[in-house]
C-alpha cells in the first residue's frame, strides 16, 4: 500500500472514487440475478442499511454537534436532538 501513499491526492481521489462506483454497482448488479427476493433476506438486508446509515449519521453529524456543543457551552443533548430530527 506504500505506492498509493505516493501518489498525488488527486489520483488517490479518483482511485477511490472508481473502487466505490465498482462497489456500489456490483451490489447493485444483483438485481440482475433474481426476479423475487426472500422476504426474511430483505428484511435483513434493510435492517443492515439501517444500522450503516445511524452509524453514519452518529459519526459525521451527531458526535461532531456534540463536541461543539461542548465549546459552546451549551447542553450538548439539544444541538445533538436537533441535529438527529
Amino acid at each position: 500500500m506504500i505506492w498509493l501513499e505516493e501518489l498525488s491526492p488527486v489520483v488517490q481521489a479518483l482511485l477511490a472514487t472508481c473502487f466505490t462506483w465498482f462497489v456500489t454497482a456490483l451490489g447493485a448488479s444483483l438485481v440482475f440475478f433474481f426476479k423475487q427476493i426472500n422476504r426474511e433476506a430483505l428484511d435483513a438486508m434493510l435492517g443492515f442499511d439501517a444500522g450503516v446509515m445511524i452509524a453514519a449519521s452518529f459519526w459525521s453529524l451527531l458526535e461532531p454537534a456534540i463536541e461543539l456543543a461542548d465549546t459552546l457551552e451549551t447542553p450538548s443533548w439539544r444541538l445533538a436532538t436537533i441535529g438527529f430530527l
